[in-house]
């Protein structure tokens, strides 16, 4: 029944107390104006200027309208000017969701120059260290999912954002350190440290040890990055992690790392979103700079050759 022209007419109404000056600023003819009020206080059936004043003065129907209007037009034209800016793809939400329980350091940077660009896009993060993301990306809880788990779900595209290896972490003087590689039959007496989530998602069980059948003596887990490296180094188990996880560790002489197998154990870590959100200019700016420099350093560690290195100087 009432538009939201008809709540804008009244608003200028009371602020201008006259006709003329409200049509001007409406942009209207005064016999246009003059129209479409006798039409709201028709609709209505009540009378919403007193005419007979000058300046005009609303009624006591016309302060209860103007009210609404105050709050409904600008709440009305937020909304409006957020769509068109959707439309355009400047703005919209942005609820990522990461898999990599070591990817925050590497992404805040990167998020801090996204919201430069694009500031009317709500970022939001969350790590999900426990749960699988995936269905969270398809009920549309998330938009992005960070994981280096590949796999088919309809509607989702996969963008691979960089290469890595996963190596054992050891503390330098244990004796595994020592060795060119492991072998799955190296762990059967190590206790395992790793992330709370399902083995058949980790590739130490799914790509390493479960295909020769081998078990560790005993599975620890362990909630954050910090916390697993820190435990490695103080000799308290090894752990598998990405080579770029470890860099930092290692470096400071605090871990070591050795490749699983000859051939090494290869991954990359995926980002996944719905093909609906595929198009939208900012998805494409925020996979652009996931791509750029995606790594802090070399995914290969310069005082640790990795077994693809060792195996092209035999050759």
């Amino acid at each position: 029944m009432i538009e939201l022209r008809h709540l804008r007419l009244i608003q200028v109404l009371a602020a201008t107390g006259n006709m003329t000056a409200a049509a001007q600023r409406l942009s209207l003819t005064q016999s246009a104006l003059s129209h479409q009020l006798r039409e709201l206080e028709e609709r209505l059936g009540v009378l919403l200027v007193d005419r007979s004043c000058r300046p005009l003065r609303l009624t006591q129907a016309g302060d209860i309208l103007e009210a609404v209007a105050h709050q409904v037009v600008p709440q009305v034209e937020t909304a409006l000017e957020r769509l068109q800016a959707m439309a355009k793809g400047r703005a919209g939400r942005l609820a990522i969701a990461s898999e990599c329980h070591n990817c925050l350091h590497w992404l805040a940077p990167k998020l801090r120059r996204f919201r430069s660009c694009f500031p009317e896009v709500e970022v939001d993060f969350i790590f999900w260290t426990r749960f699988d993301a995936l269905p969270a990306l398809l009920d549309k809880d998330v938009d992005l999912v960070l994981t280096p788990d590949n796999r088919f779900a309809p509607n989702v595209r996969w963008v691979p954002l960089f290469p890595y290896e996963m190596r054992l972490a050891t503390a330098p003087e244990h004796p595994l350190a020592h060795r060119p590689w492991v072998m799955p039959q190296d762990l059967a007496e190590e206790t395992l440290l790793v992330y709370p989530v399902e083995r058949s998602r980790l590739d130490v069980f799914s790509r390493f040890l479960w295909p020769a059948g081998r078990e560790p003596k005993r599975v620890r887990t362990v909630d954050s990055t910090f916390l697993l490296l820190e435990l490695v180094a103080l000799g308290q188990g090894v752990a598998a992690l990405p080579d770029w996880v470890c860099r930092g560790a290692c470096h400071e002489g605090r871990i070591a790392t050795v490749p699983f197998g000859e051939e090494g154990l290869l991954g990359t870590l995926w980002a996944a979103l719905r093909e609906e959100m595929a198009d939208l200019p900012y998805f494409h700016a925020l996979l652009s700079l996931l791509q750029e420099d995606a790594l802090p350093a070399s995914a290969s560690f310069p005082m640790q050759k990795t077994a693809e290195a060792k195996k092209g100087e035999r050759a």
